[in-house]
């Protein structure tokens, strides 16, 4: 084989293993079941919603007795191990024996929502042995809202596997994604006290540029209307005058000056008993 041929072969090898490890790489996602068109927005949104949550992952242990010790491991929306490809979403190990059982696949998806929680449903599991029919196993996350909180208390609540038909895992978790939006309307106090304020803030910003820059004013008379507002004192002293005191503005006042008016006559002393006989 020719230097070229051989070049372009090794090429040839080496992206068609760098498409394999991209392929490899990329995680797959959870996908609703029935065909792509006919997901709803509201799925689509809910998915989107949960986005947040794929890189964690969840594990809780459970022990009952001698006889049951389990490990639970769930993505949201990813596989639990992407290196086996089997769509596992939440997966079951046996710390006894170490056996692995796969409770939901995220490829057979459901998720729907109320005012302060996500129900992501995982179908597909591996099959039932002698309970509910043989029938394949599902598991039911229920995410409640909790403010302030990513992911927490993730936690199963129970196992249904009485019943002939339709059993299933029932775990919950908290988080924030569940959560609706807050509500940030104004009242209508409010929108007239900003548009108060932005009002006062133009006419004392636009008037000092104003009047500093067109008039040429300085100091203090670059202030806008200052004589108006030099005798806004004044003119609210004689309102609360007018209109606060308590008394007649025609009463006497509460104290006299001495007069001349005020002093008594003087007696008349008679000094005729001075004057010689």
């Amino acid at each position: 084989m020719s230097p070229p041929c051989h070049t372009s072969a090794m090429l040839l090898v080496f992206m068609a293993l760098a498409a394999a490890g991209a392929e490899q790489l990329e995680e797959r996602s959870c996908d609703v079941i029935g065909d792509e068109s006919s997901e709803s927005q509201m799925e689509r949104a809910l998915l989107k919603k949960l986005e947040p949550l794929s890189h964690m992952r969840f594990n809780v242990t459970v022990e009952k007795g001698k006889t049951e010790n389990y490990v639970y491991q769930f993505r949201v929306c990813r596989e639990v191990n992407s290196t086996s490809h089997d769509f596992s979403g939440l997966v079951q190990t046996d710390r006894q024996n170490g056996k692995t059982t796969v409770i939901g696949r995220i490829n057979e998806t459901q998720v729907f929502n109320g005012s302060d929680w996500i129900m992501l449903i995982y179908k597909g599991g591996d099959s039932y042995g002698s309970h509910c029919s043989g029938e394949k196993r599902r598991a039911v996350i229920m995410i409640s809202c909790k403010r302030g909180v990513t992911a927490s208390s993730f936690s199963i609540i129970s196992e249904e596997r009485e019943k002939e038909q339709e059993c299933f895992y029932l775990f919950e978790m908290d988080s924030s994604v569940a959560c609706p939006a807050e509500n940030s309307h104004l009242s209508v106090g409010s929108i007239l006290l900003i548009t108060f304020v932005s009002l006062i803030a133009v006419y004392i910003i636009g008037g000092f540029l104003y009047q500093r820059l067109i008039v040429g004013a300085k100091g203090m008379e670059q202030i806008p209307h200052f004589a108006f507002w030099q005798d806004l004192g004044n003119l609210v002293a004689d309102g609360c005058d007018f209109v606060c005191r308590s008394k007649p503005r025609n009463a006497p006042a509460a104290y006299r000056g001495v007069g001349d008016d005020q002093l008594g006559e003087e007696s008349e002393e008679r000094d005729d008993h001075l004057l010689p006989m």
